[in-house]
């Protein structure tokens, strides 16, 4: 015996279906323009990066002439990593107030 297909199910499923498709690209889009900026510990460097992970700017702030090599490598470093773990954190947010309506599916 086969099984009765559900018209409007479907329909509506497709519509849900474009629904998050949308929401989606929105959330993409969102995720370009949201800037985020940090410090190293020591503030020498400033990193400003997007919630979709784009460093959009470095900035060295004060002498160097008294630091390492060493020394400012690792204030970029520190950076780049707070930078990528703010991107990250901008981005879940981000994530969460597009998408509060829907639950996970697992």
């Amino acid at each position: 015996m086969g099984r009765d297909i559900d018209e409007t199910w479907i329909e509506e499923a497709v519509e849900r279906y474009r629904r998050i498709e949308a929401l989606h690209a929105e959330f993409e889009k969102a995720a370009k323009t949201v800037e985020v900026t940090v410090r190293s510990a020591d503030d020498l460097v400033e990193v400003r990066v997007t919630a979709d992970g784009t460093i959009r700017d470095v900035r060295i702030d004060g002498p160097l002439h008294n630091r390492t090599s060493e020394s400012v490598a690792k204030a970029v470093q520190d950076a780049v990593t707070a930078a990528a773990d703010a991107a990250a954190w901008a981005r879940e947010k981000l994530h969460k107030e597009y998408f509060a309506d829907y639950r996970k599916l697992s």
